[in-house]
């Protein structure tokens, strides 16, 4: 645990890409593979859920410091992050603990969630006390489900590549799906022998840019392949060994929840691989997203769910025929195989994304202006001679999205930041007008410079109204544009609507409050064209 904790520290003290290689090459380098394999996994950002409710973290960590409940909370609202206030009260241990990493994950933190209250609380504070400040830390980060560090899977695989030899792509593909965190993992994730090919596992997926120039300096568009981009659930389908396999980009096994996919799979040939999109498809066209969302937290789905949001698989790559990789072929040829492998099996589940077609560029931002209207985000374009890559490349795929919904709200709420942003209020509430009221709808926290996040936390520090524990009320007085990227009504919400990934398009100073937006302009949103 102390590597670890270590390892961390040097981690989360540098911005440089290549100090963090090197910080975890090191690392893996010293460290016994039942510790590395648990390392790999909280790095690649497969994080325990929260394990201990807040409260009775925040509860335990006053007792054993003996502090009032008053005072822990004005600390952990100076603070914003609670497992440094918890690291920051706790008095000092009573011994430190040279325990190794895998024993305190698997024998004192994932059992944590079946325990009792009272063993819990026995088993937390035994812990604090066997742990120097810097251990405590990490292994607060993990009990809170709140560990992050700043470093990317693409990074992690890099530093596994350089500490081993073994190509960056191996380890990508060997790091997706489900494995068990053990040694004999890790000895085999970094095996040279690249023959393993567990018959569940999904390919690493291969990502688009945002088009940052104009589509006419890509060159002729017949070069390209243009296809709708869907808005659903990035997702590929395993035809393998008599059996179906549906993983979500997140890397979640989803087969269960879609079951009309999973019986249209079992159609594809033998060895098989299509990488598409989950989405909710009705009447031959898609559903709101929010429509899917209704399925996407199910365990189970009935048959009225079924009937009222059926979903498609629209798949537009194929990566892998007849049990082979093909993934280094062009385009144009796995389009074509593709075409061909799903002849005959579209039955409104199973559906080939189809291509767009214009003859100049022209045509196509026209074509693409019609987006809104057809529930999609805009077009993919592909480079019809480019190989299946890893990961994000610049250059041979872009996403040409449309522009954003947006809104000039106000400023009501504020609560502080995480990690870095610990100490600024840096989480937002924004508002829109309703008469002589103001209508929260939605939460940002990202879009501010740092300049402006100091100087919005200035003003806050000195407008604040009430407080409700960690949050602030503010003065009504700073309007912010706020861009999203869709709009759906909803009743769990004050405003009646939901909106979502938003975000701080831009600082509108030049605008007083009075000329903010009213919740009748946001409603008319959920019709734009």
């Amino acid at each position: 645990m102390q590597a670890f904790a270590e390892l961390y520290r040097r981690l989360d003290e540098t911005t440089s890409t290549n100090r963090k290689i090197a910080a975890m090459a090191d690392y893996f380098a010293g460290t016994p593979a039942a510790d590395a394999i648990w390392a790999v996994r909280f790095l690649i950002g497969r994080k325990p859920r929260q394990v201990v409710p807040t409260r009775q973290l925040m509860a335990w960590a006053g007792e054993r410091a003996a502090v009032a409940d008053w005072l822990f909370e004005a600390s952990y609202d100076v603070v914003g992050d609670l497992a440094e206030t918890i690291t920051l009260l706790l008095p000092p241990p009573a011994a430190i603990s040279d325990r190794p990493l895998h024993a305190w994950v698997t024998q004192d933190l994932l059992p944590l969630r079946e325990m009792t209250v009272e063993d819990r609380h026995a088993k937390i504070l035994e812990a604090w006390d066997r742990m120097d400040d810097a251990q405590r830390f990490v292994w607060n980060k993990l009990i809170t489900g709140g560990f992050r560090v700043g470093v990317s899977r693409r990074l992690v695989v890099r530093a596994l590549a350089r500490f081993s030899g073994v190509d960056a792509a191996v380890i990508t593909h060997r790091l997706m799906g489900e494995w068990p965190a053990t040694a004999e993992t890790f000895q085999r994730l970094l095996s040279a022998d690249t023959r393993d090919a567990d018959i569940s596992r999904p390919y690493p997926f291969y990502l688009a840019y945002a088009l940052d120039s104009a589509p006419q300096e890509l060159g002729p568009p017949e070069d390209w392949q243009v296809e709708w981009k869907w808005d659903g659930i990035r997702g590929q389908m395993i035809r393998r060994g008599g059996q179906v396999f549906l993983w979500s980009r997140g890397e979640e096994l989803v087969t269960a929840k879609y079951p009309e996919l999973s019986e249209a799979a079992m159609r594809l040939p033998e060895g098989t691989v299509l990488d598409g999109e989950i989405l909710p498809w009705k009447e031959d066209r898609p559903l709101p997203f929010g429509e899917l969302q209704r399925r996407i937290g199910r365990k189970t789905v009935g048959r009225k769910l079924l009937q009222a949001v059926p979903v498609a698989f629209l798949a537009y790559d194929l990566l892998e025929c007849d049990g082979r990789d093909i993934r280094g072929e062009p385009l144009t040829q796995r389009r074509d195989r593709l075409m061909q492998t799903l002849t005959g099996l579209d039955d409104g589940h199973l559906i080939l994304s189809p291509e767009v077609e214009a003859p100049t560029w022209d045509a196509f931002r026209r074509r693409h202006g019609e987006s809104r209207r057809r529930g999609v985000e805009g077009f993919m374009l592909k480079q019809r001679n480019s190989v299946y890559g890893v990961g994000r490349r610049r250059g041979e795929w872009w996403k040409w999205k449309i522009d954003p919904l947006t809104v000039d709200a106000v400023l009501i709420y504020a609560q502080r930041g995480h990690g870095r942003r610990a100490g600024l209020y840096t989480d937002y509430t924004f508002a829109v007008r309703h008469g002589d009221n103001l209508v929260p709808f939605a939460k940002a926290y990202s879009g501010l410079s740092d300049a402006e996040i100091r100087e919005v936390d200035r003003f806050i520090q000195r407008n604040t109204l009430e407080r409700f524990g960690p949050v602030r009320s503010v003065r009504p007085a700073l309007v912010f544009e706020i861009a999203f990227e869709g709009i759906r009504a909803s009743n769990r919400h004050k405003s009646g609507v939901a909106v979502r990934f938003p975000r701080i398009q831009r600082w509108r100073r030049d605008k007083p409050i009075e000329e903010a937006d009213t919740l009748e302009t946001l409603k008319a949103l959920l019709n734009a064209p």
